[in-house]
């Protein structure tokens, strides 16, 4: 038996992982008031770390979206892929392959444009089941700015180019 109401445990389990960074801040002021040469340091350091973590966790927060489209995407191995469902849509992309990276809005949905180096490219709807697990797949691409990818899902843009792999440099 539960005390708490299923929307307060839900609303619980979207915020559990900012919650666990402000308990690690906490405790990281803690330390630090404590003092000394050992737990002052000790605590800040602790605390610049829960502060980073605290961010992180509220962009992962905005990027995970309730599920209210078709679809299931799986990140494994360096490897994005997408079941659509029963749609006839889906497939893989490499994270190595990707080139570029877009958000669409089609008919007032949210899509992710993946585009590979073949010229390939595969739409996922922001709001599949597991489609959170996208932000930490992209945080491993060169060069992305995850603030602005993050921020670019409450604009309202047909469409917008959010991330492009680097050229390679010429070795001379």
């Amino acid at each position: 038996m539960t005390l708490l109401r299923p929307e307060a445990l839900a609303t619980l389990a979207r915020w559990r992982e900012v919650l666990v960074a402000a308990i690690v801040a906490l405790t990281a002021l803690w330390l630090f008031r404590l003092g000394g040469y050992i737990l002052a340091p000790l605590g800040v350091v602790l605390g610049l770390a829960a502060l980073g973590w605290g961010v992180i966790a509220l962009r992962r927060m905005r990027f995970a979206r309730a599920v209210a489209a078709p679809g299931l995407v799986e990140v494994d191995e360096g490897q994005i892929g997408y079941f659509g469902a029963g749609l006839g849509i889906g497939g893989y992309v490499a994270l190595r392959d990707l080139t570029e990276i877009r958000l669409l809005s089609l008919r007032g949905a949210l899509y992710w444009r993946l585009k590979q180096t073949d010229g390939q490219a595969i739409l996922i709807p922001v709001a599949a089941a597991g489609a959170g697990a996208l932000y930490d797949a992209f945080a491993t691409l060169p060069g992305i700015d995850m603030g602005r990818l993050t921020a670019a899902l409450d604009q309202h843009h047909p469409a917008q180019s959010l991330w492009q792999r680097p050229a390679a440099s010429a070795l001379t």
